[in-house]
């Protein structure tokens, strides 16, 4: 019988949210994985920006 995958977990894209409002040239964009069941609505997370050289706010995007 097969196994069954990673099942309810899809990879999501988190974009800079203070970079593409500043209009500062490049994007700083994270993957990574989220479990569908638990966390239905977009993700938010601070991650380190190397454009601006600090911690931002970090969204989902499709």
């Amino acid at each position: 019988m097969a196994k069954k995958g990673k099942g309810n977990r899809v990879q999501v894209i988190l974009e800079c949210t203070e970079q593409r409002e500043s209009g500062v040239p490049g994007i700083s964009r994270y993957i990574t994985t989220k479990n569908k069941k638990n966390t239905s609505e977009r993700m938010e997370l601070k991650k380190y920006n190397p454009f601006l050289k600090k911690y931002t706010v970090h969204k989902e995007i499709k």
